[in-house]
């Protein structure tokens, strides 16, 4: 009977390993269609700007100019089998908010970033990305420390910046307005401050020409009649002003309310449609200078219609430089087959890449050779480029 029991027990054991031999063998057999059938995951394309405040009208285009790009991308499969998901993240152009933001788009492993949009906010926010190894590129941000500083190596522009835009405006005003003795004003931040830096750097270097003030405000003030009366009493016979459209639209307001009728020139921070509609006929005959005309420009022109035709609206602000950046930040990711950083990085110095704002690479800084300045004009309620 023992001898019995003993051998019942071993046939059992038999019968139990040989199932458990054959549910592994059909497992693995199973392992392949379960893996084929995973999803192969997705590009996250983080956006990092002004999405809500009053300079918003300056970060909204840019999530248009993602969307669009990443649509055609997904339209056509993927890049490399995974689809572009758009992740969007506010940061009001406020340096404070935009360190918030940037930790919660790491948070979300975003791939690449679109942004930030204004200077102070994206160079508040760029240790972070650095830290993290994470490229970020701004259709917008024009302080020329950000690359030209050699800090963040993870930085990259598909705009120029201040040192030629601050040049371009100073010469316009001296040898096309003809001005010779010029108020230089700013709003003592990173970008505007910076601007009027390198214009009165470069009216001084010049020769014909005086910088009879150089004058900083307070950002977000109501009343500017302190620093207007200033600029009547120097004599000047011009203005540039570094900073947004919120405080040029007052400035020019209470100028020409005091009567002082002399040329307003300013820079892409002021080039944008909500600075007509909010300084209304006081707008008309501002000068500013904005990312060169790309009027000429094929490409861009298509993306602006893909705009109108998808949102009904003309675009806004660096939306061409913001869909620009799509391109290229996908068209990297594409050709190094990869969202390894040193593989984007080295696509994106090595090779040229068609986009909105001409076929473009980045030079060792991070600037994109080739793209410029246009001076702008507001004409009959409209910014019109005249040089």
């Amino acid at each position: 009977m023992k001898k019995w029991i003993l051998t019942m027990l071993a046939m059992a054991l038999v019968a139990m390993l040989s199932f458990g031999c054959a549910s592994e063998e059909k497992a693995e057999e199973a392992a392949p269609a379960t893996e084929a059938a995973a999803p192969a995951g997705e590009i996250i394309l983080g956006v990092a700007g002004a999405h809500s405040g009053d300079l918003a009208s300056y970060g909204l285009p840019t999530i248009n100019a993602a969307e669009l790009v990443a649509k055609k991308y997904n339209a056509a499969g993927g890049i490399n089998g995974m689809m572009v998901k758009v992740l969007p993240q506010d940061d009001q152009c406020k340096p404070e908010v935009a360190t918030n933001a940037a930790t919660k788009l790491l948070s979300e492993n975003v791939n690449v970033v679109i942004g930030h949009i204004c200077s102070g906010a994206t160079k508040a926010a760029l240790p972070l990305y650095t830290e993290s190894k994470i490229v970020v590129m701004s259709p917008s941000a024009t302080s020329t420390d950000l690359t030209q500083s050699g800090e963040y190596p993870t930085f990259f522009r598909t705009i120029g910046y201040d040192a030629d835009q601050g040049r371009f405006a100073a010469e316009f005003t001296k040898n096309t307005l003809g001005a010779t003795k010029v108020a230089v004003i700013h709003d003592k931040g990173d970008y505007g401050k910076g601007f009027a830096e390198f214009a009165q750097k470069t009216l001084e270097g010049l020769g014909g020409v005086e910088v009879v003030l150089f004058e900083g405000i307070t950002p977000g003030a109501v009343d500017y009649s302190a620093v207007v009366q200033k600029i009547k009493q120097s004599g000047a016979d011009a203005v540039i002003f570094g900073g947004y459209h919120p405080e040029a639209s007052k400035i020019v307001t209470q100028m020409s309310q005091k009567d002082l009728k002399i040329p307003f020139v300013s820079d892409d921070g002021v080039k944008d449609d909500t600075f007509i509609k909010v300084a209304g006929e006081f707008a008309e005959g501002v000068y500013a200078t904005g990312p060169e005309d790309l009027s000429a420009n094929a490409m861009a022109q298509q993306a602006i219609e893909e705009h109108k035709a998808t949102y009904g609206t003309d675009p806004g602000a660096f939306y061409v430089q913001a869909y620009a950046a799509a391109q290229a930040l996908l068209n990297a990711i594409e050709k190094a087959g990869s969202t390894d950083y040193d593989a984007i990085v080295n696509v994106l110095h090595n090779e040229t890449v068609e986009t909105s704002v001409g076929n473009i690479k980045f030079d060792a800084k991070g600037d994109a050779e080739g793209v410029g300045f246009s001076m702008y004009q507001v004409q009959s309620g409209a910014y019109v480029v005249v040089q």
